[in-house]
């Protein structure tokens, strides 16, 4: 395991696979669990009862919130946010500052918070926002700048705010090389 630990704090409780880079300013908390080939930007952020597989990145400036569960070969660009309760599949794309949320109701009252599902070969570009408890289907892809407050179907484009849906063009129906 290979661990920049200049700036960088890895609590005792948690649990990093083969080949770790986690760099400077990044913070992974207890009861963290995190697969083979895992890498951080600088400052990143991985709180509590999260569950990360293999080949994961998390970017600069990328916060996974608590108690989410993240697939294998899935990428959190710069400045990406993914709350508490939320669930990611395998080969899934966060582009720089895509936020996901899960407070339908921010500072208004008690509520539960359920953070978005993001399934399988799922893109989510630059800027985008998923509201809480939405399904992005396998294969969709989520356009810059999109804000998507309701389920996204499989292999659909998201485009616009409030995003509407339109069939995946043939130059985006293919899986991620991530």
């Amino acid at each position: 395991m290979t661990v920049e630990l200049d700036g960088a704090r890895v609590a005792s409780g948690a649990s990093l696979g083969e080949d770790a880079t986690v760099r400077s300013g990044t913070v992974v908390y207890d009861d963290v669990t995190v697969g083979a080939n895992f890498a951080t930007g600088h400052n990143a952020l991985v709180r509590e009862n999260s569950t990360l597989g293999d080949d994961v990145l998390v970017g600069t400036n990328a916060v996974v919130d608590g108690s989410c569960t993240i697939g294998d070969r899935v990428r959190l660009q710069t400045g990406a946010y993914v709350p508490t309760n939320t669930t990611i599949g395998d080969d899934v794309f966060l582009g720089p500052h895509a936020t996901l949320t899960n407070d339908p109701y921010p500072v208004r009252g008690e509520t539960e918070l359920v953070g978005p599902t993001i399934e399988d070969g799922v893109s989510i570009g630059a800027n985008a926002t998923v509201l809480p408890g939405v399904t992005v289907g396998e294969g969709a892809f989520v356009a810059a700048g999109a804000v998507v407050t309701e389920d996204v179907p499989p292999k659909s484009l998201a485009v616009g705010a409030p995003a509407r849906f339109e069939p995946l063009p043939d130059r985006l129906d293919a899986p991620n090389e991530l």
